[in-house]
């Protein structure tokens, strides 16, 4: 590296694929946005849409790409540590590496001071609206085939991808920097498509 800059070879043959491994190593393995407690507490987090049971993706909740209008499921988030700040959500499909870590978007909203419950609002795909003033943006989705947005509903054309909300109550959180003190944790299904 210099100054702050990754230098890649200039490979003719497999040069794109070098590309890819070295982004995905970076985004997705070896830089992390929390710091961690002396002990992680487990969250208690729930489906709060009727049309999402954590089967198969609702009807609609696709990308635009395939003909849906989806948007993220509300959530229901509770055992909160008193001392958090935020909760983060980070919606991926773990069938497909570069959108796993949270590609589909990184989703927070702040909570009021020793709140424990909290249920998080459905969030438009494919678009940087949020329905609430505490709601913000972590990091924006970073799927190639959606439009930019907070929150890329599932795009994988109906090839069984297995979606899933990794929930992440934090405190000291530093949007410039990027980073939080991960105090509690849960993951909930959110279906295949």
């Amino acid at each position: 590296m210099a100054s702050g800059k990754l230098l890649l070879p200039n490979h003719k043959a497999g040069g794109s694929i070098f590309i890819m491994l070295c982004l995905l190593l970076m985004n997705s393995c070896g830089v992390s946005d929390y710091s961690q407690a002396e002990s992680i507490r487990k969250l208690s987090a729930n489906l709060s849409d009727s049309q999402w049971k954590g089967g198969l993706i609702p009807p609609g909740q696709q990308c635009k790409k395939f003909g849906g209008q989806g948007a993220s499921p509300a959530i229901t988030v509770a055992n909160i540590p008193e001392t958090a700040e935020a909760v983060i959500v980070e919606f991926s499909d773990r069938s497909w590496f570069p959108m796993n870590h949270g590609g589909h978007g990184k989703l927070g909203i702040s909570l009021n001071p020793g709140q424990q419950t909290i249920t998080i609002p459905s969030v438009p795909g494919e678009s940087l609206v949020l329905p609430n003033e505490r709601l913000f943006i972590f990091h924006a989705h970073r799927g190639g085939r959606g439009q930019p947005g907070a929150y890329l509903p599932p795009c994988s054309g109906g090839r069984g991808n297995q979606y899933f909300a990794d929930i992440k109550a934090v405190r000291k959180l530093n949007l410039e920097q990027e980073t939080a003190e991960l105090l509690a944790e849960e993951s909930l299904f959110l279906g295949s498509y």
